[in-house]
């Protein structure tokens, strides 16, 4: 079995659930090529990071065209440089 690893402090981000389908209220298809540019994704793999922020798991808000896509293995990827992740999105319950 074959498995992305980032390394050089960058961050592995899942775009295939972002490269879905997408449509306007009245149905009509848009293409990829006319969509804009996804800027939030989750985080799927990281390098070692010394006091790291985020981890696995956690959904982020990143620089718009920033690192560099890729496809693994029919799955689509980002690969960022850490320093790019701008947020982190986190629940909280209301008071």
């Amino acid at each position: 079995m074959k498995e992305l690893q980032a390394i050089n402090q960058n961050v592995l981000i899942d775009l295939s659930e972002q490269n879905k389908e997408q449509r306007t209220a009245s149905g009509i298809i848009i293409p990829d090529t006319a969509r804009e540019k996804p800027n939030m994704g989750k985080i799927v793999n990281m390098s070692a990071i010394e006091n790291a922020e985020v981890k696995v798991g956690d959904w982020v808000i990143y620089k718009s065209y920033s690192g560099n896509e890729i496809e693994f293995e029919g799955k689509k990827y980002l690969v960022l440089p850490y320093a790019d992740i701008l947020a982190k999105i986190v629940e909280t319950e209301e008071i």
